[in-house]
This record gives structure tokens, C-alpha cells and sequence, in this order.
């Protein structure tokens, strides 16, 4: 019985197949997660192309919020990834948190709950303490700061309703959001 090659370098796949390319003709939204990966990491080790280093290191890691979540020495630890590697996929990760808060002139503005969380649930998922935070927002809703008021334990947090408002005064808001999180994943409606 014959056995299935399996391509174990990014050039043993047809050209057509390869990350990069399929990026490049079709877009990033048709890519999985470990193809997405694969170009971050741009080779393999032995015996695993970067595709499968990818997967492998997504699954090590608990999927995109687990490595999301992980600290730059975590990533440096997996097999086939190193500093400079770690580097670019913390570095990829931070620039996605980033264009959420881009320009002033472009600042997302409020008009329910379900904006507000959208804003800041990347962010707050990958957190494994409870935090408090209030978002500052100006006289059209619109996005002017949001400010980590405290860092709890895994289920609590507690806070000074004076901190609540210092930032409010202190930068003119018209008006604040508190924002918290469940590092458990339970939510609740208040």
C-alpha cells in the first residue's frame, strides 16, 4: 500500500496553494488562522512546513485568544518559534488592537451597548484578571479615551466611585461608560 505524501515545506505545495500567493490572489479573508500564520512565521522546521508549525502553535496556545492572551516568552517557548518570530506575532496582534483606535478625527462613536463592547471585547477577552475601565466620550458620543480604572482578582474588583470620575473631569467628557470583564466568560446583564 502506497502512503500519502504530505508536503512538509511551503515549496513542496503547488504554487497556487501556497499562503502568500492565495493571499495575494483571493485576499486574507479566505486564509485560516494557520495559513495567516504561516506568512507571520515564513518557514517551518524540519519535518513541519510553516502552515503546520502555525496549527500546531495556535492549538498549543488554546486558538487566536489563547495567543492573544500569551506573553512574548510563551510564544518563545514553542518549537519552531523563536524571538523573532514571538516578536512578529505579538506585533501583528498589538497593530489589530491598534486600528480599532487609529485616528481622532475617526473615532467610533456610541449609540448602544453593543458598540461599546464591540470597541473593547478583543482587548478585554484576552485578560485574565478582572478590570474596570471607563470610556470617555464627548458631546456626539463619539470615543475620546478609555481609561483602566482598576485591576481585580480572577472574580472581583472593586474601585472608589471618586476614580470613576477623576478622568471625566480631568479630560471634559460629556460623558463615561464603565466597562468590566469576566476572565471566566460568564456575562451577565446589569
Amino acid at each position: 500500500m502506497k502512503e500519502q505524501y504530505a508536503p512538509y515545506r511551503i515549496t513542496d505545495l503547488e504554487e497556487a496553494e501556497r499562503p502568500r500567493e492565495r493571499l495575494a490572489r483571493l485576499g486574507p479573508k479566505v486564509l485560516s488562522n494557520a495559513e495567516l500564520m504561516a506568512i507571520l512565521l515564513r518557514v517551518g522546521v524540519p519535518g513541519e512546513n510553516a502552515v503546520q508549525v502555525g496549527q500546531r502553535l495556535l492549538q498549543d496556545m488554546g486558538g487566536l485568544v489563547g495567543l492573544h492572551r500569551a506573553t512574548y516568552e510563551e510564544v518563545c517557548a514553542h518549537h519552531g518559534v523563536g524571538p523573532a518570530k514571538a516578536a512578529q506575532i505579538k506585533a501583528a496582534i498589538e497593530l489589530g488592537r491598534r486600528l480599532t483606535i487609529e485616528k481622532p478625527e475617526e473615532r467610533p462613536a456610541i449609540h448602544s451597548p453593543d458598540d461599546a463592547a464591540n470597541l473593547v471585547k478583543y482587548e478585554m477577552s484576552a485578560l485574565e484578571q478582572e478590570e474596570l475601565r471607563v470610556m470617555l466620550l464627548d458631546t456626539r458620543n463619539r470615543v475620546t479615551g478609555v481609561v483602566n480604572i482598576y485591576r481585580g482578582s480572577l472574580n472581583s474588583s472593586q474601585v472608589r466611585v471618586g476614580e470613576l470620575f477623576k478622568h471625566t473631569v480631568r479630560r471634559s467628557a460629556a460623558a463615561i461608560l464603565v466597562l468590566h470583564n469576566h476572565p471566566s466568560g460568564a456575562t451577565r446583564s446589569i
